[in-house]
């Protein structure tokens, strides 16, 4: 079968998207790959595809369950066999995964980073007939990445036990030395980029410096017909801004990390079925995302960095039509940035102390606990121990990032069982236990399979049908598995803490302080890249998130609100340039008068000077002393 029509029975779709078919062919002829697409450009088709032309099994790595999960239920519900192995899950389950790569002809196997150095997994690994190695979020194996993790620095070592099978390397944000680093730490054969431009036309990029925030949000919904997502940084502000929207007559909901996963999921449909325009979402909100009439992002708080913001940005507008994305902000948004930045690499003697509260906490003994996994609950474990949660949480963060722990917010896991006795056994078992025999039919009536894997179930459709309390099907399934009939995991809801190394003593926790150092100078260089793009209104907004990107010949957007300015002014791009690269070392040097800097730019007429001195002033990079002089005002206190 063609890769067309499997692109067409699988997918319904009767074209692929810019690169994905060269993409696909390359992979074909077992050649390393990175491909760089914008968030929406279909990543995941890349792999899936020459994935089921392949014999074998692709092993897909990505830190984000949720991501995991989702696929995996998408591929099972096109009939494709697909399985996931991620902290929470019972041991039992995690041998039946394996067990269905080596022998069960499963086609896609998918794991967290940190799952590689485990024992198990190279023990597995060696028997399954590997066909692909997929590497989703690869951005996070370069130390230049906004998400750098050890973890993956460890994915090429898997390489030497699959020599000939080829990697495709996946991210849809990546700067220039990004891209290089993927590569040479993938160990690819050679370099090998497909990369869409990041250019997005319909895509207009605005930025507001206001003092009345929500006034301006309202006044921009009143101009929209469409959908619309709101980004917060916290989950209080969620439903205040939701409320907010709700009481001046607009439909909008709420949509964070903090809310269970039916919750989540209902709001998520209810928005994507139109009969909420607006979501207000902290940056939880995203994966799978793929509304195609959302006409405006707005983001009221500032971003972490560019590449966040590219990719939240590029939510709007999928259907090619026009869109915006527009940033609010004030000063006291930047000071929180940068303090938001510094809350985020507590001290290493703090790092420290909470990595060993963590082991008191679950009483693990040193050198025991690896690959445990644990429900945490943040503000008992603070409560117990003295700590601010933020403190902690930042804390936390870092060690998962040296790969001590992982921690996952509450992931969905519904209850599943399996039977671990033969058909025959059972029998036996129900005919000696009629107490037990008319529940354990039901089960096998309602549900199929479950001799073979662990099959989803729901304890209160089962009591329904016997007619008893959920309690009564809970003990149930729990004395089953005491009589070691089937396996029951029952569902869950709250974060897991995951150890992926034996609990340490102090004194063996290493956290370089080069390492350390060096990632908090990346994170405020990449700060400093925020701030400077909304501080800049001098330069079209579209062309500066282009050249971050290293896209470096771009031409002006002539849509952004720079541009719209300066489109007025009668001064071309070249002029405009010309007269501000002149201008602004004299005005930063010393306060001059207008004639002064006529004067000292002789080559360019007195009108044109004089408008792009106007238009400096009118967006607040020059002001009037008290003696009538000119001088720059940097607003935010930055150089740029």
């Amino acid at each position: 079968m063609s890769i067309l029509k499997i692109l067409i029975k699988y997918w319904g779709y009767s074209s692929f998207r810019p690169k994905q078919e060269d993409i696909i062919n390359t992979i074909l002829n077992a050649k390393d790959t990175l491909a760089l697409l914008p968030t929406g450009g279909g990543k995941s088709i890349c792999f899936q595809i020459p994935a089921l032309m392949l014999e074998g099994v692709c092993i897909v790595i990505t830190p984000l369950i949720a991501l995991m999960k989702d696929q995996v239920e998408n591929l099972r519900n096109k009939g494709i066999k697909a399985v996931a192995i991620y902290s929470g899950m019972h041991f039992n389950e995690i041998d039946a995964a394996y067990n269905s790569c080596i022998y069960g002809g499963c086609k896609f196997l998918y794991l967290s980073p940190e799952r590689l150095e485990s024992v198990a997994f190279i023990e597995n690994f060696k028997k399954i007939k590997v066909s692909l190695l997929a590497v989703d979020e690869a951005h996070c194996i370069s130390q230049w990445g906004y998400d750098f993790r050890p973890s993956y620095l460890r994915i090429a070592e898997i390489r030497k036990y699959i020599p000939t099978v080829p990697v495709l390397a996946l991210t849809a944000t990546a700067t220039p030395d990004v891209v290089k680093d993927i590569q040479l730490n993938l160990e690819f054969k050679k370099e090998n980029l497909f990369q869409v431009s990041f250019n997005r036309r319909n895509l207009t990029y605005s930025v507001n410096y206001e003092e009345d925030k929500l006034k301006r949000l309202l006044k921009l919904f009143k101009k929209v017909s469409g959908s619309g997502i709101v980004y917060v940084r916290n989950r209080r502000k969620c439903k205040e801004i939701s409320d907010f929207l709700n009481q001046n007559q607009f439909k909008a909901d709420f949509y964070h990390a903090g809310l269970d996963h039916q919750t989540r999921s209902q709001k998520q449909k209810v928005w994507t079925n139109g009969r909420n325009n607006i979501i207000v979402a902290t940056n939880a909100f995203g994966m799978g995302i793929d509304k195609a009439d959302v006409r405006i992002v707005v983001h009221m708080d500032l971003p972490d960095n560019l590449e966040s913001y590219f990719q939240e940005a590029g939510r709007a507008g999928r259907d090619g039509e026009s869109a915006d994305s527009v940033i609010l902000f004030d000063n006291a948004d930047v000071a929180n940035l940068k303090k938001n930045v510094s809350l985020s690499y507590p001290r290493i003697e703090i790092i420290k102390n909470i990595y060993q509260s963590l082991g008191n906490y679950y009483q693990l003994a040193v050198g025991s606990g690896k690959n445990a996994s644990f429900d945490f609950d943040l503000g008992d474990f603070c409560k117990k121990f003295n700590f601010q949660p933020l403190i902690v949480f930042n804390s936390l963060k870092f060690l998962e990032k040296e790969s001590y722990i992982q921690l996952n917010d509450g992931i969905h896991n519904p209850s599943k069982i399996k039977f671990i006795i033969n058909r025959e056994d059972l029998y036996k078992f129900q005919v000696e236990n009629s107490y037990y025999d008319l529940f354990i039919k039901i089960i096998l009536r309602s549900y199929s399979g479950v001799f073979q894997e662990f099959i989803v179930i729901n304890e209160s459709e089962l009591a329904n049908r016997v007619s008893v309390d959920v309690k009564t099907i809970v003990s149930h399934l729990q004395r089953l598995e005491k009589y070691e009939i089937l396996n029951y995991i029952p569902r869950t809801e709250k974060p897991q803490l995951l150890f992926l190394k034996e609990r340490l003593n102090l004194k063996s926790i290493l956290i370089s302080k080069e390492n350390y150092l060096n990632r908090k100078k990346s994170s405020i260089r990449r700060l400093n890249k925020v701030i400077n793009y909304v501080a800049i209104d001098n330069k079209c907004r579209n062309r500066v998130l282009l050249n971050y990107f290293g896209e470096k010949n771009s031409t002006r957007c002539g849509n952004c609100d720079v541009c719209i300015k300066r489109n007025n002014l009668d001064v071309n791009e070249l002029e405009f340039d010309k007269i501000l690269e002149q201008i602004k070392p004299m005005l930063i040097k010393k306060p001059c008068y207008i004639q002064e800097l006529i004067d000292d730019i002789g080559d360019v007429s007195e009108d044109k000077v004089i408008k792009v001195v106007r238009w400096l002033q009118d967006n607040g990079k020059i002001m009037v002393d008290d003696l009538n002089r000119l001088e720059w005002k940097n607003q935010l206190g930055l150089i740029f």
